[in-house]
């Protein structure tokens, strides 16, 4: 029988908090509905989390495992969980016990009101310092640049359904902005304050370094989602910027020099200008090249269209 419920758990040395993390959300199942799957993703951990999910596969049939040979990082872990689930609800969450099973009833509540994603604004957030910081500074900028207002666009408690998940190709590090992601596809996308909770066992997996690719990673999911099909406003704005700028100071050193009757050849501005005004062309051109690539694109896939 198909399950109406597919739960995925990314799990990378989570060993001591998968017999806890597995009872609560049986628990919560059992009040919701009995017909459900858990989807643990074990993303190569090295400290017996494998052993401790095929024991609990042995003795609970909701249970499926996933193993990774190797650390793929959280975006494979979900992408897999996304192709193995079948339930018409899927739900997102992590292993180490910070994000609540008893959530999912109100997650499904949202969803009910006609959203397609739902996902979780850890709101009294249980996390040092350092992490908090970063990630409110970084949920501002994501509100304002991709305009989708979310208060913690990067929550592992999400609800999906079925259809959101399976137009999805999370890969890298993307799945910080799958709600972005689903948005740009035309799906309904909502938020729901859940309880966040101290870690209790073992420690993070993020440090620094996951912030500042997050900024590089926001700018792949801007250019995905709006300039994807039209990639001459996007390298055509910038490089008729500068353009202009080197257009507007190549033209003062020719000033200088034709009527002012000075040497602008050893000066620092002039180059700059030069150097502006080959930078404007070349954006131009590669917005220009990449306009091609789409064209064509669009014309191999109507050829490849058929209608009777």
């Amino acid at each position: 029988m198909t399950p109406k419920y597919s739960i995925i758990i990314p799990a990378y040395n989570e060993a001591e908090s998968l017999p806890e993390l597995w009872r609560q959300i049986k628990k919560v199942m059992g009040e919701i509905d009995s017909n459900f799957e858990a989807i643990f993703v074990d993303d190569g951990s090295r400290d017996g989390t494998a052993e401790v999910l095929k024991k609990l596969a042995a003795t609970n049939k909701e249970i499926q495992n996933i193993r990774f040979l190797k650390n793929s990082g959280k975006a494979a872990a979900l992408q897999a969980g996304f192709r193995k689930a079948e339930g018409d609800f899927i739900v997102t969450m992590d292993a180490d016990l910070q994000d609540d099973p008893a959530e999912i009833p109100n997650l499904k509540k949202k969803i009910d009101e006609g959203h397609d994603l739902v996902s979780g604004y850890k709101k009294n957030r249980h996390d040092p310092i350092h992490k908090t910081l970063p990630s409110h500074f970084f949920n501002f900028t994501v509100r304002r640049v991709s305009g989708l207002k979310l208060h913690d666009i990067n929550c592992g408690l999400k609800m999906y359904r079925h259809d959101v998940v399976k137009s999805l190709n999370v890969y890298g590090e993307l799945y910080r902005f799958i709600p972005i992601l689903a948005a740009s596809n035309g799906y309904r996308v909502g938020e729901i304050a859940v309880n966040h909770r101290p870690r209790k066992f073992g420690v993070s997996k993020y440090g620094f370094s996951r912030f500042l690719r997050g900024f590089l990673d926001l700018f792949t999911v801007i250019f995905l989602t709006k300039f994807i099909k039209r990639p001459l406003h996007l390298f055509g704005s910038i490089g008729l910027f500068f353009l202009g700028v080197g257009i507007i100071v190549s033209g003062w050193m020719a000033y200088i020099h034709t009527f002012l009757h000075q040497s602008v050849g050893d000066r620092p501005l002039f180059l700059f200008g030069i150097l502006f005004v080959i930078a404007g062309v070349q954006l131009i051109a590669t917005g220009l090249i990449g306009e091609l690539v789409t064209h064509y694109y669009h014309l191999l896939a109507g050829n490849g269209s058929k209608t009777e």
